[in-house]
């Protein structure tokens, strides 16, 4: 029986560093193919910073052509300022998936740490190191990266439930 291989793009949206990856999914086998940080100048006005995040989405959906999208939801932290422009880059990285007709699913940070490393409550090198070991191929750089795959590791375990549920 051969299993139709699925490319997943995950995303862990930021408005300093929107981190991303890229994996393959065939049944329970995944692979690694690509993954890294797109950065923003603090320098820079929002808008110009929000636009580079959209321009680099589009070229990295237009370059490598995933199936699907996983993208990880705000987190409300103490600051409203920060949760604000979170809740930008995320709107901006929804907007340029959804405007390449990618289908996108959304994960909760806590759902995506219990996914890949089995507590909802882990901590980053925590995920960074299971990442490494669920995909031995990764070269995540950056934290933002490690956890981009997470994401997508988490929509390609949830991914057919998903599918099931919305039926």
């Amino acid at each position: 029986m051969n299993i139709a291989a699925i490319r997943i793009l995950g995303v862990d949206p930021g408005l300093r560093n929107t981190g991303w990856g890229l994996i393959e999914a065939a049944g329970s086998r995944l692979s690694f193919i690509a993954c890294g940080s797109i950065q923003t100048d603090a320098a820079t006005c929002l808008a110009d910073r929000l636009a580079s995040i959209h321009c680099a989405l589009t070229a990295l959906v237009e370059r490598d052509r995933p199936h699907e999208a996983a993208v990880e939801e705000t987190f409300v932290n103490r600051d409203p300022q920060s949760t604000l422009k979170l809740g930008q880059a995320r709107g901006v990285t929804l907007a340029a998936l959804a405007l390449k007709d990618l289908p996108v699913s959304e994960y909760a940070a806590n759902l995506i740490k219990k996914t890949v490393v089995g507590a909802g409550h882990a901590e980053k090198n925590q995920v960074a190191m299971m990442v490494r070991m669920l995909l031995p191929a990764s070269n995540a750089s950056t934290p933002d990266a490690a956890d981009a795959l997470a994401v997508a590791i988490c929509h390609a375990q949830h991914r057919k439930a998903r599918a099931r549920g919305a039926a």
